[in-house]
Parts: structure tokens; sequence; C-alpha cells
């Protein structure tokens, strides 16, 4: 479309700016010179240069631009002069310099200062006023514009936004700006020359603003309809996904589409704007002529989930969201069908993966490519069957370090919470008991404590001459500090002349003491670096037994490993005496084993630490056996279900094994693999599926009376077991150590016994309870496989169980399979009536494309993104219910070529 007709009047004097030619005093745009009001007489020459020469100061213009102002007339320069005082901001906004500078502080300015609502309206204003300047001003302030690189000034500004800005309305205003340079051909092809304006773009999709959103959809949508123009929006979506750490392309559009809460609830304009992006994405540049590349990114969409969302955007009732969602689907079907075509087939059933993967393989089998598929399908056996499984990180994208810590720190958070919920409930269980025990039980003991103490002290010095000795009247007349100081430094005098490694040792003051291996060591001081704490800090935490949190249990379990052991407590008792000499490694080792039982202690603390988290993972495995055994027997449409299987058994072996009173729970599975003669697409549980919807339909239902059965069929009830036994073990050895900790004099800070026997007592009262529920579930398990015939010990849970679980997904999926043949049915009658249909159509379009008509039309980008907006880019496609492209496969070029109302905009 040829640019619009201009009707504004030119800038008179300023058009000399824009040309290398010298400059040129152009009258006929303005008014003549004998008619001009001046506001005061001309000064003299002298006095006019002076005041015209500050004004171009002001003005800031380049070394040429000045010379053509001071090459001016004399009355046109007290013109200009008289013109600028009148209205100071005329001249400078009436050219592109202006708003460049402004925009530049403002970009300079917004990471340094807080705006109030005043100064943001201010900032607000000068923007917009640059968006009105692009569209209304004559064609030499966008060239001007262009050649000062505005361009770039705008996407510097939208780059370096800070929080606030990016949610105002300049950012909104600033998009509106690069939308109305691109609405001509010269700004829309030096806006898609930018190596990075797209890109650039499109991270303001972050914001939460939704007048920016949808700004900027529209920019990338018609983008994609102009030449030269999808691909660059798909290497912006690629750019935003690494941008916004998306784990794929699109998500953030789906996420956005998919919202109903709070503002988004109602936002139809938003919703419409993505379909309409996305509908351009999929039926612009490659795939307007590829089908393998419309399915292709269509797969990715729906893989995100887009199908279940618009059939929920359909209650919106909003007749242009309509037409997108419309569109999309109409393509979709179309599509599918060519693809169909491919496999000789009427409909391929994309939504099954086993009808996908049974197509797969009779295709490709006898082929050269059939070990490729069986390669694809050893790698697809390494993904995880549920989320957080071990491959998944071949599926994610990797988190940065500081999101990883954050998500750590998450789950110890989470942790802790559940931790105290379970520690509240049980103590709420145990309150009645505690306050009428506790108090009495800890004095009770300390005194049996003291009392036994105290008579073995008796009992040691009766009848001798220490009965009436008191050690603590000389002890407070001694001189403690020069008794050490006489007799450290004689014992230390002794040591040294005792062997020669000493001797070398002494002689080396300098350097740092290390008597433990240096791979241990090394390792040690590796986890201390992690850990960020001082010995002392370390010693107080074991002490108290991390009353603070500041052990994590991952730390605690390092910590086990650099217990110090009897040979590393020899060697660095030798050098007590050179405490401040040693390594970091030794001097964190001696100073640990100082600490009376530190190795029980830490195990203690890693035990209380783990108890919650061990006692969650083995409570739901319990509680799993024990409801799917109560499931299984009570389940009276299983009942009704392995009546009819034996039925049909019964009549199927009729002269043979007729006449049988049960089956082995095993044999159910094999009906799904027994085929019909006639259909071999249909089983004995598609057949009996159809007898139960016809004589039996709430045995349908049957996954509700099985609930618990999927999670007992993963439960292995020997490892079960074992760690039942651990936990067991490991509270008795707590105990044990409680009895030792109790028995000997605490040092001041020792708060084992408090902590330690108060956690016992609640973790053995919920194990207790574990214990119990343990039992019950072996119980009932066992009275589930006698209820089937099952000899009792001959099947694990994880096996009796999984034998009901497979037919659950099978029964499931025989249902899904009958219902796609139905809809399959229910497809193929629709598609015949909307052939037969379209067919006089079709011949119509295929006739006008051998005339050479062409409907092609070019236009401003203004029109492209309105009719984006609208939909009235797919009218015709939507309309017609027809997609007549060129093909890359040769049997499928006679449907014809495409037509589209508007597909691109010419430079």
């Amino acid at each position: 479309m040829p640019p619009r007709k201009r009707t504004r009047p030119g800038l008179g004097f300023l058009c000399c700016f824009g040309s290398s030619e010298p400059p040129e005093i152009n009258l006929k745009d303005s008014v003549p010179l004998q008619l001009l009001e001046f506001s005061a007489p001309m000064p003299p020459a002298e006095e006019l240069h002076a005041r015209f020469s500050e004004l171009v100061d002001e003005l800031d213009l380049t070394d040429k631009n000045r010379e053509a102002m001071f090459a001016l007339p004399d009355e046109k320069k007290w013109q200009i002069y008289c013109s600028k005082k009148k209205d100071p901001n005329k001249l400078a906004t009436s050219w592109p310099d202006y708003y460049i500078d402004r925009i530049n502080s403002m970009a300079a300015m917004q990471t340094l200062f807080a705006f109030d609502e005043e100064e943001m309206e201010m900032r607000n204003k000068v923007v917009e006023d640059l968006k009105t300047a692009l569209r209304t001003q004559p064609m030499r302030f966008v060239t001007r514009f262009i050649e000062l690189d505005g361009l770039t000034c705008l996407l510097n500004f939208l780059r370096s936004m800070d929080y606030e800005t990016s949610e105002s309305r300049v950012h909104t205003s600033v998009i509106g700006c690069i939308k109305a340079l691109m609405n001509n051909s010269q700004g829309r092809a030096h806006v898609l020359a930018h190596p990075q304006s797209i890109n650039t773009i499109s991270q303001s999709l972050r914001t939460e603003n939704i007048k920016t959103k949808v700004a900027v959809l529209e920019i990338l949508g018609a983008v994609c309809l102009v030449p030269d123009g999808h691909k660059k929006v798909l290497q912006a979506m690629a750019h935003y996904q690494k941008y916004a750490a998306e784990r794929t392309r699109f998500q953030t559009l789906l996420n956005e589409l998919d919202r109903s809460t709070g503002r988004y609830r109602d936002e139809v304009n938003l919703k419409t704007a993505i379909m309409s992006f996305i509908n351009a994405v999929l039926n612009a540049g490659a795939g307007e002529d590829n089908l393998e590349f419309r399915l292709h990114l269509r797969y990715e969409f729906l893989m995100l989930g887009i199908q279940p969302v618009i059939d929920k955007l359909r209650e919106h009732e909003n007749a242009t969201l309509d037409r997108h969602l419309d569109f999309f689907e109409m393509v979709r079907n179309e599509d599918d069908s060519e693809l169909a075509k491919r496999f000789d087939m009427n409909h391929v059933d994309t939504k099954s993966a086993g009808a996908m993967f049974e197509l797969i393989k009779k295709k490709l089998s006898h082929t050269d490519s059939y070990p490729h598929l069986l390669s694809i399908l050893h790698h697809c056996l390494q993904m995880p069957y549920k989320r957080g499984g071990g491959m998944e990180s071949l599926m994610l994208y990797s988190h940065t370090a500081l999101l990883g810590k954050l998500e750590k720190k998450e789950r110890e958070c989470d942790t802790k919470t559940q931790e105290k919920e379970e520690m509240m409930k049980t103590l709420n269980k145990m309150k009645d008991k505690l306050q009428r025990e506790g108090v009495e039980l800890r004095s009770a003991r300390e005194q049996v404590l003291d009392l036994s103490s105290r008579i073995t002290d008796i009992n040691m010095i009766n009848g001798t001459i220490w009965h009436d000795i008191d050690d603590l009247r000389a002890f407070k007349i001694l001189d403690l500090k020069d008794i050490e100081k006489m007799f450290s430094a004689y014992q230390r005098q002794q040591k040294e002349t005792g062997s020669m490694d000493d001797i070398y040792v002494s002689t080396r003051k300098v350097k740092e003491l290390s008597v433990i291996d240096g791979r241990r060591a090394q390792n040690c001081v590796i986890l201390l670096s992690k850990l960020k704490m001082s010995n002392e800090e370390i010693r107080r935490a074991i002490l108290e037994m991390d009353e603070r949190e500041e052990l994590a249990k991952d730390m605690l379990e390092q910590l086990l490993k650099f217990v110090p052991e009897k040979s590393d407590i020899d060697l660095l008792e030798e050098h007590k005496h050179e405490l401040e000499r040693m390594a970091r490694a030794d001097r964190f080792l001696f100073e640990m084993s100082r600490i009376d039982h530190y190795q029980q202690r830490l195990q203690a603390l890693f035990f209380k630490k783990k108890f919650a988290e061990r006692l969650a993972e083995a409570k739901p495995k319990v509680e799993a056996i024990l409801n799917a055994s109560k499931e299984v027997v009570r389940s009276k449409r299983l009942t009704q279900i392995l009546e009819v299987v034996l039925a049909f058994g019964n009549f199927m072996n009729k002269g043979q094994r007729g006449n049988a009173y049960g089956f082995k729970v095993s044999s159910l599975n094999k009906i799904a693999d027994t085929k019909s003669s006639i259909d071999r697409n249909i089983t004995m549980l598609h057949y009996l599926i159809m007898i139960f919807e016809k004589n039996y339909p709430d045995t349908l239902h049957i996954q509700g009376d099985l609930s618990s059965v999927p999670e007992a069929a993963k439960v292995n009830l020997s490892e079960l077991e074992k760690e039942v036994h651990n936990i067991k073990s490991g509270l008795k050895a707590l105990e044990a150590e409680l009895h030792y900790q109790q028995s000997r004099t605490r040092e001041r800070g020792d708060k084992f016994v408090a902590v330690i026997g108060d956690f016992i007592t609640v973790a053995g009262f919920s194990f207790s309870e574990l214990e119990d529920q343990l039992s019950e579930a072996k119980d009932k398990f066992a009275k589930s496989l006698k209820h089937f015939g099952e000899e009792e010990g001959r099947m694990q849970p994880d096996e009796f169980f999984g034998i009901f679980d497979t037919f659950l997904q099978s029964f499931s999926e025989a249902r899904q399979d009958l219902e796609n043949m139905q809809r399959r049915k229910d497809e193929e009658e629709r598609r015949a009536r909307m052939e037969a249909m379209l067919k006089e159509q079709r011949e119509r379009e295929r006739r006008s494309k051998k005339s050479g008509a062409s409907d092609e039309v070019s236009g401003e980008f203004d029109d492209l993104v309105s009719a984006l907006r609208s939909g009235e880019v797919f009218d015709k496609d939507l309309n017609k219910f027809k997609r007549n492209r060129k093909r890359s496969v040769p049997q499928l070029v006679e449907g014809g070529g495409r037509e589209r109302a508007v597909t691109k905009v010419n430079y």
C-alpha cells in the first residue's frame, strides 16, 4: 500500500537539516516575511548575532546544522528567535533531537531516583509526544529520527527500565513509539534490520501491565506477516525463553492464556491478542506452505496444553476471540486430515499414544528406519515415569545457582514446617499424659542420679583420711597460672627431648602443624568452608543439639564422615600443646575429639533431624497396603467385574474347562491381550466394557473403589519392614546414649539430655503408631490374599496389587479407545458432510487461481495490526473452511493455492 497522503504543512526552514545539500530557504511553505508580526523590532546585526548564537547553542546541534542555521538571512534568524521566545518548546519539540535527548536522560536517571506520580506523568507525556510526532510529522522527521539512531535510544530505555517504570504507562508508550515508527516502510525496514530490536521488544512480555503485553503481542503478530519477519519472531521467542527462564518456548504465553484469577479473569483483550499471535506464528512464514512446519510448531503448543485452555476460553462468548479459536481448530483439523492421507487413512488419532505407535510401527517395519525407531524407544525408556525421576535433568533446563539455593531453603523450610506439624499433633495426643507425669519423672530421675553419685562417693571415702579433707579450701589459695606456666613448660621440655620428630616440628614454628592424612584433611577443610561456622560455633551447636537450626541434614551427614578416629586422636594429643600452630582440619578434629561421645552425639542429632522425614516416607506406604487390602475385599464393583469375567470365561471354555468356580487374579490381565477374530482392534476387554456400559454401568467407576491400589503396587514389603526395623534400632541406640549422658556430669550448655529425652518421648509414641499400623496392614494383606484364593506368603504386595493396578490402567485405556472410536466415527460423518458442502467452493477457488486472480493486499503496519487483532486477516480461510497451500508432498499439490486477506506488507 502506498504511504498515506499527509496534509500537514512542512517544517519550513528545518527542511535543510535532512539534506547534504547547501541550505535552501523555501518560503513557499511558510508565511511571507513581510506579513510576519514580530514581537519586537529587529535589533542591530551584532546584537542579533549574539542572541541567535545563544539560541543555537541551546539547541545543541551538530556542526553541519549549526552552519546551516547561521547561513540563514537576518530576517529569518529574527523570526526563529521570536518564535522560540514566544513558545520555548515549539522549536525543540519539532525535531527528534529533543526527544532522543530527553529519553536518554530518563533512562540514565530511572535507576538513580524514585519518581512521584507527577514526574512519572511528565515522563509519559514526553514519550507520548514522540509517538504522536512519529505518526503525524512529515517523513523527514522519521528519517532524522532514524539517522540519529532513535530506535537504539528506545531499545536502550526498554533494557534499562526499573520495575516501577516497566509497570507504568511509560513502558506502554515506548512500545507505542516503536509501533508508530513501523507504520511506514522506511521505519519498518529499519526496525527489522536492527539485530536486537525484536528480541528486546519480546522482553516486554515479562511485565504485568496488560496494555503493554497486548501492544507487544500485536507488534510480534504483525511482524510474522511481513517478509522475513516470521523467522525473527521465532528467534525472539527463543531469546525470551532464556530471558524469562522458561522450561520451553511459549510457556509464558500459555500460562497467560490460561490465567483465570484476579484481574486476568475477564481480560479478554489479552487472551485475544495471544490467540491472534499464535495463529500468526502457526500460519505465516514457513507455516504458510509447509505442512510439517505447522504440525511441528502446533505440537509444541499442544504439548503445553493449549487445547483444554481453548475449550475453557469458549466460556467468554466473545465474538472476536471465538473467531481466533475457530481458526486454530479449523486449521488443526485440516492439517490432521492431510497428515492422515500420507498414511492412507481417513484419520490419525493424535491424542492416543497407542494408536500413533501402532501406526508408526506398521509403517516403518521392514524398512531401514526401523532400527532408528528402536533407538528412540531405547532412549524413551530412560524418561522418568513420575515427576522428580532420576533423569529429570534431561528434560528440564538447569536453573541458576541462586534459584537452586532458594529451592533448597524452601524444601528445608517445608520439612521443618512438616516436622513441626507432626510433632504438634503427637504432642497434642500426649499432652495430658505429659502434664501428669513429665515433671515428676524428671525430678525423680535427677534425685536418683544425684543420690547414686553421692552413695558411690561416700562408699569410697568412708573410714579413710579423705573423709574430712576438703580440697576446695586449698584450691582457692593456689596460683593456678603460675603452676601452669611452671609445669607445662617443664613437661613440654621433657616432651620435646623425647623424639627427633618433635624436635623437627619445633624448628618449624612459622609453618602449620598437620598430622592428619592430606586428602582427608583437604576434604575436611572443604566441608568446613561450606559450613561457614567456627569450631566454637560448631561445638556449641552440637552441645545444644542444634536448637538454632544451624546444621542442615546434609552437613551433619558429611560431618559424620570426619569423626576423629583413635589414630587421629593419639597423634593430635601428642601435639595438643601446639594448638595455635595446628592446621585447620587438625584443630577441628582435635577440638571435636574433646566433646564426650562426639560421634554418638552427631548420630543422635542426625537421627533426630531425619526422623520425621523417614516416618513421612514409611507411613504412606504402610497406609497404601492397609487401605488397598481393604478396598479389594470390600469393592462390590470389583466383585461384579470378576463375576462377569468368570461367566464370560466359562462360556468361552465350555466343553474344555467350563464350570470353573474361580480363577487366579493373575489371569485377569490376559483378557486385554485376547483380540476379536472379526476386528483385531477390539479385545475381550473392549467387549466386556461394552457389556458393562449396557448392563452394569456403575462398574465403570471401579477406579473410585481402588484408589489406593496404584500406590500399594509400588511398595516392596521387605524393604518397608527393613526400614521400620532400622528406625526402631535407631531409637534404641538413642535411648542407650541418653542413659549414658544421664549418668555423667554434664558441662555448661550441654542440652543433650533435655532435647533427646523429650524427642524420644514424642518419637517413640509416633513410631509405635507406625509399628501398630504396619502389623495391621500385614494382617489385612494376608486376609486379602486368602479372600482371592491366593496362598499366603507366595505373593508380595507389589506383585498382588500390581495385577489390579495393571488391570485398572488397561480398563481405563480400553474405555478411552472406545470413546475415540466413537469420536472418530462422528468426525468422519461430519467431515463427509463438510466435504460435500465445500466441494463447489473448492472448484471456484481453483478456477480463480488459474485465472491469475490474487487478493494479496499490502498496507500500513497499523492496518495489519488491526486486521490481525480482529481476525480479518484469516477471514477468507475461516469463512470458506479451506486452506489451499502449496504442498511439500507431490501428491498433495492438486489442492491449489491458499488465499489470505493480508499476508505481507510491501516495502
